[in-house]
């Protein structure tokens, strides 16, 4: 036997003695109790056996001093008059302009009117519940709306609450909805593309991002699908969208989800409604609740696509507000202040610089017209402040011409600036070409003879015309498009009759995807025409042209 198995021994031998003397689980229940009393009893105070007043006294006063006392003075006010989202109250001395304002039944309202004896204010709200004589408190407070990367994908009301039953939203700030837009050293020029997939606006009207293109036209003339065409775009771009529906039918709205939803791009685009049955306040607050939004992320520094759609019935709105609220009625029964309504909203659309993150946001904003006038108040109103304008007419629309864009009165003023060098390279004459062709044309209908360079100008249009046509909700890829002005350009399409040019230019694209893949991925990433790539394109097209003319033989 060991040393260590000697202390080990020994080690065991008195622990055993020492339980054998005083083992702890041997103690009676009784002896355990009055054990447990005396270390109570030690711990715990002396307790008195009568409340003496001297006690009670001091023992208040020590508790008053550890007190901390505040005073809360609340501007309150009683209402007077209410009705159509609309509240009237008198009192709130102490109350200002865009405070919000709390009624008892859990309503919150916005004052936008002050007078010397009352306050008008809108309501967020149904007034369900909200009686004269009520008492309303202000908060102190300005309209804040919840703003984050967590909206993306969702579809949400001005208040930023959720109507897609989805699981809530949780906000990484709250924003003020009014906000001085970037001054002019914070940005930067608009020169960086903004591809919207509609072959006629990317060709003749292109868009930069931070630019602002109005979209004008008639009811039913294809307005709103040439915005979601542009949202669909965006599809695997760094380009994050918003759509603010003001006043549009619910199922108009419901459609435009669904569209979003089929072109996968709902997971990067906000959707914010605010329907026809909703307060008038909600309705005016909408697009600056979605701009709102789109500042939080051009302060990350992403880049944000927004559309209004549509801002005539947001005029309307404010006019319908500005007459219940007893404002001065101007021009078409409009309030004097609706051009600061609209540009104060626009000219939050902006590029900034590398310093201030780089981001943009581009905006496109929506009106509607009566009988094709655009020099209407609204209208006329919305071109001064916009960076130019799509015009829609319906005459051709009814026509069959999709989409209907009338290229005369329609114009980007930033331009080819912001235009690819592969698409600027075949598009220069493309415009000019367009408008003779429509004034020719004139002169043939009405069964003028023309001599054979202008019979060749008027089928080369028509041709021209053709290409430009597209289905809704079909964007086009930009190689798709530089390639197929490419064809038309350099003569390729010469000999196809106007009416198989769709049919030629799709099966066209799909022959150069497999045979000049190499030149395709070169326009894509390089955005550029090299000479080593016109060649290649020429060689694939001449080939394909003589499938097409074998093809055209047989079905003879």
């Amino acid at each position: 036997m060991n040393d260590l198995d000697l202390a080990t021994q020994k080690r065991l031998s008195d622990l055993t003695e020492q339980l054998r003397v005083n083992d702890p689980l041997s103690v009676t229940r009784e002896e355990f109790l009055e054990e447990v009393k005396a270390r109570v009893a030690e711990k715990l105070p002396a307790r008195l056996r009568s409340l003496k007043p001297e006690y009670v006294i001091s023992e208040l006063q020590s508790a008053s001093q550890r007190q901390r006392h505040q005073i809360f003075i609340h501007s309150v006010g009683t209402v007077q008059h209410v009705g159509n989202g609309i509240a009237t109250l008198s009192g709130l001395p102490m109350v200002f302009l865009e405070e919000l304002v709390t009624f008892p039944n859990g309503v919150q309202g916005m004052v936008l009117n002050l007078d010397r004896k009352h306050v008008d204010v809108i309501l967020f709200g149904d007034d369900t519940g909200i009686r004269g004589g009520d008492v309303a408190v202000a908060t102190g407070k300005r309209l804040s709306v919840p703003v984050g990367l967590s909206f993306l994908g969702r579809v949400v009301d001005p208040l930023g609450r959720p109507l897609d039953e989805k699981r809530t939203i949780v906000p990484s700030e709250f924003r003020s909805v009014e906000r001085i837009a970037p001054g002019v050293i914070d940005r930067a020029p608009v020169d960086t593309p903004l591809f919207t997939g509609t072959k006629i606006v990317d060709a003749l009207l292109p868009l930069g991002r931070g630019q602002r293109e109005l979209i004008i036209g008639d009811r039913q003339v294809g307005k709103t699908t040439l915005a979601l065409d542009a949202i669909l775009s965006q599809k695997g771009t760094d380009v994050r969208c918003v759509y603010v529906s003001i006043g549009q039918k619910k199922t108009s709205v419901l459609r435009a989800v669904e569209t979003l939803k089929a072109g996968g791009v709902m997971n990067q685009t906000t959707v914010m409604v605010s329907s026809p049955d909703d307060p008038p306040a909600l309705r005016y607050l909408a697009p600056y609740a979605g701009v709102t939004l789109a500042e939080f992320l051009l302060d990350n520094g992403m880049d944000v696509l927004i559309v209004y759609d549509d801002l005539s019935k947001h005029a309307d709105t404010y006019r319908e507000m500005s007459l219940l609220l007893r404002r001065p009625p101007g021009r078409e029964a409009y309030p004097g202040d609706i051009f600061y309504l609209h540009s104060r909203l626009l000219e939050r659309a902006c590029r900034l610089n590398e310093a201030h993150g780089g981001g943009s946001i581009t905006a496109l904003p929506i009106a509607t017209t009566q009988r094709g006038n655009i020099s209407s108040y609204i209208v006329t109103n919305l071109i001064s402040i916009t960076d130019g304008q799509i015009v829609l007419d319906a005459d051709e629309f009814n026509k069959g011409n999709k989409p209907a864009i009338d290229i005369g009165r329609s114009v980007s003023r930033v331009g080819s600036a912001a235009q690819e060098p592969a698409m600027k390279s075949v598009v220069k004459a493309l415009k000019l070409e367009l408008s003779q062709y429509e004034e020719v044309a004139r002169f043939a209908r009405f069964g003028t003879e023309v001599n054979e360079a202008t019979r060749k100008q008027i089928e080369r249009g028509q041709r021209l015309n053709a290409l430009l046509q597209q289905g809704p909700n079909q964007p086009v890829l930009f190689e798709d498009q530089v390639v197929q002005f490419y064809a038309i350009t350099q003569g390729f399409m010469d000999e196809i009759k106007p009416e198989r040019v769709s049919v030629f230019a799709h099966e066209m694209v799909s022959y150069l995807h497999i045979y000049a893949a190499q030149s395709m991925d070169a326009i894509k990433y390089e955005r550029s025409l090299s000479e080593e790539v016109r060649e290649d394109l020429n060689q694939a097209l001449g080939a394909f042209l003589g499938l097409w003319d074998q093809k055209v033989k047989q079905n003879k």
